[in-house]
């Protein structure tokens, strides 16, 4: 495990968490039966199964 030579400052340390920013999910807009939902995108395959287990009800 890494460890620092020496101690960071506090400015330092809050400047540099200060810049780090978290992505909203990408969502998208389906029509199914006439409703509008909001999914999040997965990779599935055709029958809607990923890594071997059943995600979207195709």
């Amino acid at each position: 495990m890494a460890v620092p030579k020496r101690k960071m400052s506090r400015s330092n340390t809050r400047s540099r968490r200060s810049q780090w920013k978290g992505k909203l999910p990408q969502i998208n807009k389906v029509v199914r039966n006439g409703r509008v939902e909001y999914v999040v995108p997965h990779r599935t395959d055709e029958d809607g199964r990923y890594n071997d287990r059943q995600v979207l009800d195709v």
